[in-house]
């Protein structure tokens, strides 16, 4: 890497980092301005951890920078009940370590509240304030991701592949196979046998009209190594080409592209075509990423774990493995300061990276477990529902739900996201993704 190349990707990762730390704050955003307008007594609303860099106290609420720049947090008064037994209080009675961490933080937060502030509370605010209150954070980040994908998506557009044949394969060849020319003893790929060309339009697979590269793509796999009949437009005119049996090879998992299943294979690459779009197919690219993302987030702590043991075996890092916001500023620097892609793409890839990384956020704060504010989302709806229908069935109101109770839960999580955030920033600084090897 030349000098200037280097220069170059220092700056494309710090910019890309700055730009994900922006981020984050508009995600703190997200919960302040709502808990400002419903009167929740906030009184710190910082970007990062550690020791604080920066603050300026305007009102109640101290805004600053802390030291290690890897999220945020807005602090809000009143965020447990008090106890039952004993209102503002804690019990010396109780035991257990459970109840314990619950009592304690309880106790550690009502040291703060003063007779003022009564009404201003947050377990105090009517569930569905909560509600939008906790969920304003990830809805920041999924209108980040909108807004920023129909940015690239309505004016330069979006690479997608299409029905037209780039290239065909002549031999069968493990997936991860070092491309070389084919020996004479290689299985000849069925799109090769049925005299697939580059230029065709496949419109027809087995009788059924395609009208998508991810239609097609399914019915080869699903086809197995079964018999394949093909229909193209060659030169504008419909042309049935000679039946052949899809093969059975290794494939990329749809849903975990790090797996290699057997599936039907045919042996034909793409033509990606540049397209523009508006908001109804930013819609469906995000309900597309969601729900892989969701299929991936429940393998988390698992990728994690591989991410670890390859770390310690020295088996390559999987370029389809999770990464830290290091990892993915690391990415962005590779493609700023690649020659392999146009200037253009370049910026577009790094946009698109940013509205990913955004949904992400947005999709990982929504698990719904404590400290991620799924967890405080879910304790609003389930007091939504149980006040709601003790009022319906005309039972005493049940109160407002602790979630200082599920504090071990949080400490828990808490304890696996930090440790797997320090594994994941470890791996990407001693053993990084990349994306480009020239």
């Amino acid at each position: 890497m030349s000098a200037l190349e280097t220069v170059i990707y220092i700056a494309g990762a710090l910019i890309f980092f700055a730009l994900v730390m922006t981020s984050v704050a508009l995600h703190e955003i997200g919960h302040l301005v709502p808990a400002k307008l419903f009167g929740v007594k906030t009184t710190q609303y910082f970007v990062g951890f550690g020791k604080t860099l920066w603050s300026r106290r305007k009102g109640e609420t101290e805004y600053g920078i802390k030291a290690i720049p890897l999220g945020g947090f807005v602090r809000m008064i009143g965020m447990y009940p008090p106890s039952r037994e004993r209102p503002n209080q804690v019990r010396a009675t109780r035991t257990g370590i459970f109840q314990s961490l619950a009592d304690q933080a309880r106790a550690a937060e009502y040291e703060e509240i003063r007779p003022e502030d009564d009404g201003r509370l947050l377990y105090q605010k009517k569930p569905w304030q909560k509600l939008i209150i906790m969920a304003g954070g990830p809805i920041m980040n999924v209108l980040l991701a909108f807004v920023i994908l129909l940015g690239v998506t309505a004016t330069y557009g979006v690479y997608r592949e299409t029905l037209t044949v780039q290239t065909v394969s002549e031999c069968i060849r493990p997936l991860d196979a070092p491309a070389s020319a084919c020996a004479a003893n290689d299985p000849k790929t069925p799109a090769f046998q049925a005299g697939l060309q580059p230029g065709d339009e496949i419109v027809s697979f087995n009788g059924v009209r395609i009208e998508s590269w991810d239609q097609l793509q399914a019915a080869i796999r699903a086809n197995l190594d079964h018999e394949a009949k093909i229909t193209v437009l060659r030169a504008g005119q419909p042309v049935e080409l000679k039946s052949v049996n899809t093969a059975l090879n290794g494939v990329r998992d749809e849903w975990d592209p790090s797996k290699i299943i057997q599936q039907g294979f045919l042996g034909v690459t793409p033509q990606p075509v540049r397209e523009r779009g508006g908001p109804v197919t930013v819609v469906n690219d995000m309900w597309g990423l969601t729900q892989r993302t969701g299929y991936l987030l429940v393998q988390f702590p698992v990728k994690v774990f591989n991410v670890a043991r390859d770390l310690v075996t020295g088996k390559p890092r999987d370029v389809y493995g999770p990464m830290s916001i290091v990892g993915a500023s690391r990415v962005a620097g590779e493609i700023a300061s690649t020659d392999q892609v146009p200037v253009a793409d370049k910026l577009a890839a790094l946009a698109l990276t940013l509205g990913n990384v955004n949904l992400f956020l947005a999709l990982f704060n929504l698990i719904p477990l404590l400290p991620m504010d799924g967890g405080h989302i879910a304790g609003a709806i389930y007091e939504w529902l149980k006040r709601g229908l003790s009022r319906l069935f005309r039972r005493p109101d049940p109160g407002h739900v602790d979630t200082a109770r599920m504090l071990p839960v949080a400490w828990a999580v808490g304890i696996v996201v930090a440790l797997s955030g320090a594994v994941l920033i470890i791996a990407d600084i001693f053993d990084p993704i990349k994306l480009f090897t020239g």
